[in-house]
């Protein structure tokens, strides 16, 4: 689960909407160049799309689910249609989705999504809730631009980053409760990651995704972080909530060792490249107000080594989201 500006944001695996659609391109939303490297930064996705990594006989279902989620992201974010437009087309897109769940004949406005989607529909029995669940969130962004606290902003990562991680985790075999919460940490980490990285891209457009009870706690007011003044308490706020995503990111990185194959390295670095945007907000002293950082082809060496050094835990982990 990765634009607005020519540089937009992504949503776990990430989608600022369809982020799990989030750090590398190729399936999280703002959520992608189809090499396994490519952050999704700059469109704004949080999960990988049938990167090389990808095995081939589940590269048309994931470019069908890809397809799926961009382009209601794209109807959610992009443009300059008036929110009651945005509304209107994914009520239109979620009709559509809900005739080929029961099994008739979609519109021909997005021919070129609902056709190959259906196929893998139908193909690998996806569960069609969790699209369902995708366009929810997109809706929410038309409309909703605060959030009250951590458990209001992970509600909507949950249905805007982490239903692509369990979609792809079906594609894979795997649907043990431990593994779908491990991706539903990696996805909400991912999300969260793409919002922290976004500030000086959201804060201008008036969204602001840093939950009010954090705001307060470090005593900044909403109209300093929307006018980009980036004082101390203002980067000890972004260090905060970004210590918030490493440790939801720890918490789901041991699913990279239930994904087989390949797919279990392209987990890895999803990840890494998670974890190492971290990295680049704490070495810019968290100032991310003013720069979004972003991952360059020089950081492909250290992700790659980074990703074969992840090792299994030595007793079996359990994840819970908080």
């Amino acid at each position: 689960m990765p634009a607005a500006d020519s540089e937009r944001r992504a949503r776990p695996w990430h989608s600022r909407g369809a982020g799990c659609a989030s750090i590398v391109q190729a399936p999280c939303r703002r959520s992608v160049s189809w090499t396994i490297l490519q952050v999704s930064v700059d469109h704004y996705e949080n999960f990988p799309v049938a990167s090389w990594l990808c095995p081939p006989s589940l590269r048309a279902s994931i470019m069908a689910i890809y397809g799926f989620a961009r382009t209601a992201d794209d109807l959610a974010d992009e443009g300059d249609a008036p929110p009651n437009q945005r509304l209107a087309d994914l009520a239109a897109f979620r009709a559509d989705l809900a005739s080929i769940e029961n099994r008739r004949d979609a519109s021909q406005r997005w021919s070129g999504v609902f056709v190959p989607l259906s196929d893998a529909i139908d193909r690998n029995k996806l569960p069609v809730h969790l699209m369902h669940d995708l366009l929810s969130a997109f809706e929410q962004d038309v409309v909703k631009t605060r959030y009250i606290d951590r458990a209001e902003l992970l509600d909507y990562c949950r249905r805007s980053a982490n239903p692509v991680g369990r979609l792809l985790l079906h594609l894979y075999g795997v649907d043990d409760s431990n593994s779908l919460a491990q991706s539903d940490a990696i996805c909400s980490a991912l999300q969260l990651i793409n919002f922290w990285q976004d500030l000086s891209i959201d804060t201008p457009r008036g969204r602001l995704y840093l939950p009010q009870a954090d705001i307060d706690a470090h005593g900044v007011s909403q109209q300093q972080l929307l006018e980009g003044q980036n004082s101390a308490a203002v980067r000890e706020l972004v260090a905060d909530v970004t210590a918030w995503a490493r440790a939801l990111m720890m918490q789901g990185a041991p699913l990279v060792h239930r994904v087989p194959g390949r797919g279990g390295w392209e987990l890895r670095l999803v990840v890494q490249g998670g974890l190492r945007i971290i990295d680049k907000i704490e070495r810019m002293d968290h100032a991310t107000l003013r720069q979004r950082p972003r991952i360059v082809k020089m950081d492909a060496p250290l992700l790659l080594w980074r990703a074969a050094g992840m090792r299994p835990p030595k007793t079996a982990p359990t994840c819970e989201i908080a």
